[in-house]
């Protein structure tokens, strides 16, 4: 007969409890610090960097991440998803675009699967409407789409984060470019500027092609007002990123396009053919 599976003991048993009590003690401790710190008007970046590093490897093992595991609790979906909210906004200001994309996929479940049962985030349509410009800045509007068909219709049509990005789209398709340009001054939060200067620095450069295609040169003058660029140094650091030749008058010259042979229309032809076709549909008739 096998030997029966000794129980684990009762000091075993605590030692374990404890050891989780304390890994939770130090998530919550570490979370605490960091709401503290980002809370203050000048953060310290670094600091909340390495705070956010500790906090990932602490909530997953504290299944604060969920699993489908009905065992998490309320404050451990709450922490979990004000920790994301705020690698969400960390990545923004460092620039991490990767980052933010993957934070912005992991709170989407607790803004939208969670959000029964720990109620709405006062973040959620501010960060929401951050990813809708994101996709827009760039040019991925079918995921642009997708994500707007999870909205309500109501806060589409009035909730001021949300309109932000859906504008822009609507100026993008008319090819509004000048309202575009206006909008920059006119971000419902500053943390939607990373991005509006990536959707400026598109619509800048197909203006720049619309340009090459249409001018054999252009004046500076003009080349700023068309690009919406205020100084003459900013035009030439985009003419010389753009390999833009400016001579001596202050114009760009463009390469000049060598044009393709027209070829001639087969006149005859056609006509033949026509009177072909009009016969057979008379035989037809």
């Amino acid at each position: 007969m096998g030997q029966a599976r000794s129980k684990p003991s009762v000091n075993t048993t605590i030692q374990k409890t404890v050891n989780s009590l304390v890994i939770s003690d130090s998530a919550l401790s570490l979370y605490d610090q960091i709401k503290v710190e980002w809370g203050k008007p000048k953060q310290d970046l670094k600091k909340c960097g390495a705070l956010l590093d500790q906090l990932k490897v602490a909530l997953t093992k504290l299944s604060f991440l969920p699993t489908g595991d009905s065992g998490v609790s309320k404050k451990e979906l709450l922490v979990a998803r004000d920790v994301l909210e705020i690698a969400v906004a960390y990545s923004v200001i460092t620039k991490d675009i990767p980052a933010f994309e993957r934070y912005m996929a992991q709170l989407k479940c607790y803004y939208f699967d969670y959000n029964s049962e720990i109620g709405e985030s006062e973040k959620k349509y501010q960060l929401l409407g951050l990813l809708l410009l994101f996709l827009l800045s760039q040019n991925r509007v079918s995921e642009f789409h997708t994500e707007l068909e999870l909205l309500p219709q109501e806060i589409i049509q009035t909730n001021e984060f949300i309109r932000h990005p859906l504008a822009l789209e609507q100026y993008l398709m008319e090819g509004s470019y000048n309202k575009i340009f206006l909008a920059k001054g006119n971000v419902p939060s500053p943390n939607y500027n990373i991005f509006m200067d990536i959707l400026l620095d598109t619509v800048r450069g197909e203006i720049a092609a619309c340009l090459e295609s249409s001018y054999d040169k252009i004046s500076l003058k003009e080349a700023a007002r068309r690009l919406n660029l205020k100084t003459e140094k900013e035009v030439a650091e985009f003419g010389t990123k753009k390999n833009w030749t400016l001579d001596q008058d202050k114009c760009y010259h463009f390469a000049s396009k060598e044009a393709k042979p027209k070829e001639p229309l087969p006149s005859l032809e056609l006509a033949e053919q026509a009177i072909f076709y009009a016969r057979e549909l008379e035989m037809i008739v």
